[in-house]
């Protein structure tokens, strides 16, 4: 795997060497960045649109969240981190199982979010037993926000049984608020659909700076061989004017922070610029992020109460974007699935990639990996021709699905 990394980041450097596109990078100071005296803590609290919580804005995802890990918890708490987001499928679990463990008595100062993967045909019975195994698991009687789980699917959100589910649980009072996540393929069609219904008090959405073309156009305009995506921006915006709280998530773009060490300065890490670029932006309320050590929490949230970006922050990610983008698989794409004969779910298995290559999570990649429909088998008896050209970003699909395939499973 990891030639095939090194050999894709050559070609690309190659690329932006010819074009000029790293030129502007090539000046950075080559200084690790040092730890300051100031004691991290959350420094602003957002109002999550239309459900006026007032919630940290650098938040706790816990994907990746197991037994054993509730000091974690604690810690994040501790420096004023008061927004944990869940699902039923965490970790099989172990996530929901955890946080109920290390919130039980402080459940009134903490805003908890779970999600549900659903599908079309899924009952008022089943979504509502999915329900009460997340409170069970939380020790909680309920949850503040609860979502359906990785839209790609507009019938999904459209189920009269989902709705009738909504209706019940929040009557019953297990659900305050509720939406919808997503970072797939047909996003925008679904966030279209859901920013328009009454349900959809908050959206979480993959969303960094490599996703918006307003970042890389600049250095990018005389190429023509980047897709522009300008359909989430949109979106975020409709959000802020429909009232409903904007999260995101993969907002650092892979995680690959060790290819950018020795370029940070004393004014930041690769990760707190990317996290400043999306705070930046008043249609988001809460960057989520997934956090699996102390020094993590203490790093992301060196960029909470950020309203703007340094020289520096552009620079890193100028240089992160060039030398990440030829392996980097865009979520909200989806362009590629088409070209597969076997209808293997490419992004999903690039994403899974990521979480084992780039996230150096092999635990969580593999769990992931095993709920794809359609994996990548077919990839290791495939001459790999029809899908060899199909990512616009250049992308090898034809290189990474089949060994993804035989590093999770």
């Amino acid at each position: 795997m990891s030639n095939e990394l090194n050999t894709s980041r050559r070609k690309f450097l190659g690329y932006t060497a010819a074009t000029g596109v790293a030129g502007g990078l090539a000046t950075l100071p080559t200084t690790r960045a040092s730890d300051t005296d100031a004691i991290p803590e959350v420094r602003n609290y957002h109002r999550l649109g239309r459900t006026g919580l007032e919630i940290s804005d650098v938040s706790m995802g816990t994907s990746s969240l197991r037994l054993g890990q509730e000091s974690l918890v604690d810690y994040a708490l501790d420096r004023g981190i008061n927004y944990f987001d869940s699902a039923h499928s965490y970790a099989r679990g172990q996530s929901e199982q955890t946080l109920g463990k290390a919130l039980k008595g402080k459940r009134d100062s903490v805003y908890i979010v779970s999600k549900a993967m659903t599908e079309p045909t899924a009952s008022v019975d089943w979504l509502m037993n999915h329900l009460n195994t997340s409170l069970k698991r939380l020790q909680t009687d309920y949850v503040d926000v609860y979502m359906c789980h990785a839209v790609n699917d507009l019938a999904r959100i459209k189920s009269p049984d989902w709705l009738e589910f909504l209706t019940r649980a929040k009557e019953q009072g297990k659900i305050r608020f509720s939406g919808m996540s997503g970072h797939a393929g047909n996003l925008a069609e679904c966030l279209d659909y859901g920013l328009e219904q009454d349900w959809t008090d908050v959206v979480l959405v993959a969303y960094n700076f490599g996703e918006d073309p307003a970042f890389y156009e600049k250095f990018l305009r005389n190429q023509d061989w980047v897709q522009t995506q300008p359909e989430i921006p949109r979106l975020l915006k409709k959000a802020k004017a429909n009232d409903v709280g904007v999260t995101v998530m993969k907002t650092l773009r892979g995680a690959r922070l060790n290819d950018l060490r020795d370029y940070e300065t004393e004014g930041g890490t690769m990760a707190q610029a990317a996290l400043r670029w999306v705070l930046s932006n008043a249609d988001v309320d809460v960057a989520v992020i997934t956090m699996k050590e102390q020094e993590q929490v203490d790093e992301f949230l060196g960029a909470s109460g950020a309203d703007r970006l340094t020289s520096a922050d552009t620079d890193l990610l100028e240089r992160y974007y060039a030398l990440n983008s030829a392996t980097y698989c865009r979520p909200n794409c989806g362009e590629c699935l088409s070209s597969c004969p076997y209808g293997v779910e490419i992004n999903e298995v690039l994403r899974t990639r990521m979480y084992a290559v780039d996230y150096h999570d092999l635990q969580f990649a593999r769990e992931e990996y095993g709920m794809i429909a359609t994996n990548g088998q077919a990839c290791l008896s495939c001459s790999g021709e029809p899908c060899q050209s199909a990512c616009n970003y250049g992308v090898q699909i034809d290189k990474v699905c089949g060994p993804t395939h035989s590093l999770l499973t």
